[in-house]
């Protein structure tokens, strides 16, 4: 165990026995107390999520300003470029923003409608051209658009939709019929996820895709998908201009769903109901057919992951990696007033915490294993960063022993329980526990596993890799006010701030529990830093048979 472990278990030891109804901290005369990580964090962020960053989207000037103080931040630390002599790693990416004067046509012998673009839906394509149509496509309801051979699922048996136009639900049957029997039960897979559901019609030639959106299942608001599909989409640039993909991805309201169905007499309720039970077949909708067309803009160009490193002392090629985030929405000038989309809590948090914590490494003697921070770019256009760092790796996959990933921290105060996303994944888990442990914080799974946080953020990628990747959080028994408090706090971030221009800086933040959740990363770091630990996946986990590959992983 470190010396600061020592001190920290024996300070927890002690608060506890004056008052064991609060968490534990560090000493007030340590220089690594909460008071100073807060004051910490409060800095970074009023100035990644000042307007002068203009959101901080990718290729765009806000980013040159957001890398360049990463960059000089790491150096002022004393924490040494983490690719070579470069603290970037170049991502190559291409921009399209779609006309927003889109319009989707629907028409049958009894029915015809034009829907608009933003309002009644809202539609793109992954492909990198300059103009993109599908004409008199024909239309086909596909429940959740899954095939999961290993559930005995698939949506798309016996019916071809090569050209046509699929509808699709949102989420998976686990979330509707809540049978813990049927795929995770209320907890989202990832065949629930809107990027997998746009994957497997692409997989099967479908020519567009278009998901219901309904609020409780998806997880957000209507606002939340028209914003961000709306202005500049990122995607890694494609040597085949992702020809592959479906020409048109997009998402129907649930009212422009409904009038669809009724136009051929369908219930959308019934038949939503349906596809939640095994053995599903597709339905036709009628002789309805579908037309669209998108015109875009495209740009080609190179963003930056910022990735920054404490070398290893005896196992250099041996590494630990917090990740997070630094990218937002940017500006979209077609929104009235405030169009800056500052991402105060999603997710400059997060990347003022690499900063807090490789402030907090540096004060102690050279790690036995290489510690990285890696702040990567395009989260928000689909985690396209941490999937570039996870297909073209600086450290070696085999021998990277953890991933720590940070995203959007605790912005409301303590908490006396630590939220795992993705519990019951691996052995990080254990180490979690521990750590939270000497604050006084007992674990447990999220709230809302239906919302499919596990396969938003980018943990993900080193995971898909096989990487134990661990993504906790502070949860909502708020020390101060409560449960019922705490809880209230994160549905009204969701409702009112969450991908909206309204998700700024208040200096007023209680960072508290931010700062504690800094603590326990750190904490966690620091026993697998100075250990020969190589965490594993639990038996049940689907990365396991990827990590196991590999005898490298062994000491």
């Amino acid at each position: 165990m470190s010396k600061f472990l020592v001190i920290l278990a024996t300070s927890a030891i002690l608060l506890s026995c004056k008052d064991s109804t609060t968490n534990s901290s560090t000493t007030s005369g340590d220089e690594r107390t909460s008071s100073k990580i807060e004051n910490t964090l409060h800095k970074h962020i009023a100035v990644l999520a000042s307007d002068e960053f203009e959101g901080r989207a990718p290729a765009t000037p806000g980013e040159e300003k957001t890398i360049n103080y990463l960059r000089d931040t790491f150096a002022e630390l004393g924490v040494d470029p983490g690719n070579g002599e470069s603290y970037f790693q170049s991502v190559a990416v291409t921009e399209l923003t779609t006309a927003s004067n889109a319009t989707l046509y629907i028409q049958g012998s009894d029915f015809e409608a034009s829907f608009n673009y933003g309002e009644e839906m809202i539609v793109g394509t992954q492909q990198q051209v300059p103009y993109v149509t599908v004409q008199g496509s024909d239309m086909i309801f596909v429940g959740y658009g899954i095939v999961a051979p290993e559930r005995n699922w698939n949506d798309y048996a016996a019916v071809d939709v090569t050209d046509k136009t699929v509808i699709i639900l949102i989420n998976d049957p686990g979330y509707t019929t809540q049978d813990e029997n049927l795929f995770n039960g209320n907890a989202m897979t990832y065949y629930g996820r809107w990027t997998y559901k746009y994957e497997e019609a692409a997989r099967q030639g479908a020519a567009a895709a278009l998901i219901v959106h309904e609020t409780d299942p998806a997880g957000y608001g209507w606002e939340v998908v028209s914003s961000s599909w709306a202005g500049p989409q990122i995607g890694l640039e494609a040597e085949n201009l992702n020809e592959d993909k479906t020409e048109i991805e997009g998402w129907l309201t649930l009212d422009s769903a409904k009038a669809i169905f009724e136009g051929v007499g369908l219930n959308y309720n019934e038949l939503s109901e349906a596809a939640s039970q095994p053995g599903f077949t597709a339905v036709e909708l009628g002789d309805m057919q579908a037309s669209v067309s998108i015109e875009n803009s495209v740009r080609t160009s190179i963003s930056q992951n910022v990735i920054a490193a404490i070398p290893g002392s005896e196992r250099p090629e041996e590494t630990i990696i917090y990740t997070a985030h630094w990218d937002h929405l940017g500006v979209n000038p077609e929104i009235e007033g405030d169009s800056i989309f500052n991402g105060a809590a999603d997710n400059a948090t997060g990347t003022a915490g690499l900063l807090a914590l490789a402030e907090l490494h540096m004060r102690q003697p050279a790690p036995e294993r290489t510690l990285v921070f890696l702040a990567v770019t395009a989260e928000e256009s689909g985690l396209l960063g941490s999937q570039w760092y996870a297909q073209q790796p600086i450290y070696p996959i085999e021998t990277t022993v953890a991933n720590i990933n940070m995203d959007n921290l605790n912005t409301f105060g303590r908490t006396r329980d630590v939220v795992v996303v993705g519990a019951g994944s691996s052995e990080l888990e254990k180490y979690l526990e521990k750590a939270a442990s000497l604050q006084g914080r007992y674990v447990t799974a999220e709230p809302n596993p239906e919302r499919g946080y596990y396969y938003r953020s980018d943990h993900f990628n080193f995971a898909k890799v096989g990487i134990p990747a661990l993504y906790a959080e502070s949860g909502e028994d708020n020390v101060k006010n409560g449960r019922e408090w705490g809880s209230a706090q994160a549905q009204d971030y969701t409702d009112n701030r969450y991908h909206a221009p309204s998700d700024e800086y208040n200096p007023n933040w209680d960072l508290s529990g931010a700062a504690e959740d800094i603590q326990m990363y750190y904490e966690i770091a620091s026993d697998l830093v100075n250990s020969m630990d190589f965490p594993e996946w639990f038996d049940s986990n689907e990365f396991k048979a990827i990590r196991d590959e590999s005898s490298v992983f062994r000491p």
